[in-house]
């Protein structure tokens, strides 16, 4: 089934007709064909057609095309369709020359990241070209060189130019991919607003603070949050601090996996309540805030019934807030449910504890 990307859509409960994207990954892997295609014929390529790893076929317009003797370079537009992805409208460019040992050779250019630190996928000194897109162009490479009875070896540089600037926008540089963005894409497709790419990048936050040696993180489940916790914890590295968005109990159970012994969560009071009552993910559509389960933290902190009655009422957390007037008492008590809730779930594998950052932030 050939899929031209920018005519397809997907249903969402929350949003209709969300267009998918298409990976960097894929990009390449398109580039890559056009290029060598280009460079064996001599012709300008327009229009190139890739398996993706789901099991379908896609169409990409080719653009800034270059032929010479030596080699020839050709680019795709990066679209990320309906999702807000930072590289989208970055072209990725492939440039294919023939070599003389029968080997494929792929390596990043301008834009393309390096890895320098240890726990991700690719080992230091490499490209950050991640290994589903690798196998995505040495294939496509190879059965090009098949087709056309190659008897040479192929030399293939991936670049985005931009992509240093872009990368700053990333989490690159806290992993210790320096200099430019990494070529991803496990899918060859970007789905909207999906889970999967920052849960990727849960891991890999952990993943190389584990293997810098580092058994003590912080995870922050917002913006605010993680520049707050980052002053209550100057001493600390940046790969320390993870910022976990709502997906709490994942991140947990990868901190355990990862041998991670202390662990801080850090968060405003509307999602640290949704922790007190016993939600491990902090999304509005998994978790909702129990105002009677706050209203019982009240009446055992003594507060008298009208305050108990104003909190079970009450629309907002931040509004429960403004009626116990930030009181330490109420936000303590809080923070040892949340504290109860996480070696509970844990069972006691991480020493953890809990920063309430107030809503000023």
């Amino acid at each position: 089934m050939l899929w031209k990307l920018m005519e397809m859509y997907i249903e969402n409960p929350d949003r209709t007709d969300l267009r998918y994207g298409y990976t960097t990954g894929a990009c390449a892997t398109a580039a890559t064909k056009a290029a060598l295609l280009m460079l064996l014929t001599g012709k300008v390529v327009n229009e190139v057609e890739i398996r993706l790893p789901v099991k379908k076929t896609a169409e990409f317009h080719v653009e800034h095309q270059t032929i010479t003797k030596e080699y020839c370079s050709a680019a795709i537009k990066k679209d990320g369709g309906d999702d807000p992805d930072v590289t989208t409208g970055l072209y990725i460019y492939s440039r294919v020359e023939l070599i003389g040992e029968p080997e494929i050779v792929i390596d990043g250019g301008e834009g393309i990241g390096t890895v320098t630190k240890e726990g991700l996928p690719i080992k230091p000194g490499h490209p950050a070209i991640n290994p589903v897109p690798l196998k995505m162009i040495r294939t496509t490479v190879n059965e090009i060189i098949e087709q056309f009875n190659l008897s040479t070896g192929v030399k293939v540089i991936i670049s985005a130019p931009g992509g240093c600037e872009i990368a700053k926008k990333t989490c690159n540089p806290k992993l210790g991919i320096m200099g430019g963005i990494s070529i991803l894409g496990t899918r060859g497709i970007v789905i909207p607003f999906s889970d999967s790419s920052w849960k990727a990048s849960i891991v890999l936050g952990i993943r190389v603070a584990s293997k810098m040696g580092m058994d003590f993180l912080v995870f922050s489940t917002g913006g605010r949050s993680d520049t707050a916790v980052k002053q209550l914890f100057p001493e600390l590295h940046g790969e320390q601090f993870i910022e976990i968005g709502d997906f709490l109990g994942f991140s947990l159970k990868r901190a355990v996996d990862a041998g991670i012994k202390k662990i801080v969560v850090a968060g405003m009071p509307g999602k640290m309540s949704k922790l007190a009552g016993n939600n491990m993910d902090l999304h509005s559509s998994k978790s909702k805030v129990n105002f009677n389960f706050l209203a019982s933290i009240a009446i055992d902190c003594g507060y008298n019934n009208d305050i108990v009655t104003r909190i079970r009422n009450a629309n907002t957390v931040l509004e429960v807030m403004e009626i116990i007037r930030d009181d330490p008492k109420f936000t303590e008590a809080i923070r040892k449910k949340c504290i109860e809730n996480i070696n509970n779930y844990t069972e006691n594998k991480l020493k953890s504890s809990v920063e309430i950052i107030k809503n000023e932030y």
